[in-house]
Parts: structure tokens; C-alpha cells; sequence
């Protein structure tokens, strides 16, 4: 038998992909650094280096994922720079479309350490918000409603833009009809935003 090597190149990016891959196609019971290792061709030790547990390898999966959807929005909204609510749809659809593609990691992400989360979740977490902030921000140049609105406009949009996702991902509704809710939504939004103080 073989001794296996203890590491090789990127081992966490290749763990982290895999991992991803685990999670999409079996769930999150399925994971396990013994066999992400095993699947790796490292030792069974070898991901230790990176993640001192499977809870810290579930924290890296959920800052990956908030970061990923982070730019993903923050680049459909940017697609539309002229129009705000066209990018406000843009950066809706694109969140719906990520859920859609990763309904396990977008569940891991919002359930990562909820009472205590790592330092980098948190960051992560906060990129997301800060990203959604940004384009809920264009907002006020456009003339669509106060500065003193983002705060909460973004919160709502988030929850809004989360409720839309988990309908799709259970198949309560289908994408083209997230697709209408998400023009209802953004129709809500621009039509009177200070309505409900």
C-alpha cells in the first residue's frame, strides 16, 4: 500500500472545491475531512493545516460563499449603471440565480455560527451587506428615495431578495414567476419608499 502524500499545490482551494462539490451533490451530512483528504490523494491529516475541524472547513465554505455572491450581484447591478431599477432586477435575479445553483452552501451561509460567527464569516457577511448597501445607495443619486432610507431599504431588499430565493429553491414558485416578484418588488420599492414611516 501506498503512503499518501501529506499535501500538494493549493490543498485548500482544492478541499474548498471540493467540499462545494460534496455539498452540492450530497448535502452538508456528507462532509467529512477524512474523506475530502481521501478524495484529495493527501493524508488524512493533510487538511488539518487548513481547517482545525469540520466546523472551520463549514466557516470557509460560507465565507466563500458570501464573497462569491457579493461580487456576483455587485456585478449585475454594475451592468446596468444608467438605469436603477433595471439594476436593482439585475442584482435580484443574479442572488435568485446563485440560491438556484447553490441551495446548500446559501443555507450554510446564513446558518454558519449564527449566536458566535468567525471573525471571517462575519467579514464576509458584511461584504454582502455593504455590496447591497452600495447599490441601494445609487439609489439617492437617481433620485429614487433619501439617503436616510438606505439603511432600511437594504434590509428589506435583502429580505426580500432571500424570501424570493427560498420560494424558487422549494419550488413554492418557479423562476419565472421569482422573476415577476422581483419586478413587483422593485416596483414597491421605487414607488414609495418614505410611504411607510
Amino acid at each position: 500500500m501506498t503512503a499518501r502524500p501529506f499535501h500538494h499545490g493549493n490543498l485548500r482551494a482544492v478541499l474548498l472545491d471540493r467540499a462545494e462539490a460534496v455539498l452540492r451533490e450530497r448535502g452538508i451530512d456528507a462532509l467529512s475531512l477524512r474523506e475530502l483528504a481521501r478524495e484529495a490523494g493527501v493524508s488524512h491529516g493533510a487538511p488539518r493545516s487548513h481547517f482545525i475541524d469540520r466546523s472551520a472547513l463549514l466557516d470557509a465554505l460560507a465565507e466563500r460563499g458570501f464573497v462569491r455572491l457579493a461580487d456576483e450581484i455587485r456585478e449585475a447591478a454594475a451592468s446596468e449603471p444608467d438605469d436603477h431599477a433595471r439594476a436593482l432586477h439585475a442584482a435580484a435575479s443574479a442572488y435568485v440565480r446563485f440560491a438556484v445553483r447553490e441551495p446548500a452552501l446559501l443555507d450554510l451561509m446564513f446558518a454558519a455560527k449564527v449566536d458566535a460567527p468567525s471573525q471571517a464569516v462575519l467579514s464576509a457577511a458584511e461584504r454582502l451587506f455593504d455590496t447591497m448597501t452600495g447599490i441601494m445607495s445609487a439609489g439617492v443619486g437617481a433620485g429614487a428615495y433619501d439617503a436616510g432610507d438606505v439603511g432600511r431599504l437594504t434590509l428589506l431588499l435583502a429580505a426580500t431578495f432571500q424570501g424570493i430565493s427560498a420560494l424558487v429553491t422549494s419550488r413554492r414558485i418557479t423562476m419565472s414567476q421569482g422573476e415577476a416578484l422581483i419586478d413587483d418588488a422593485i416596483t414597491r420599492f421605487l414607488v414609495g419608499p418614505s410611504a411607510g414611516r
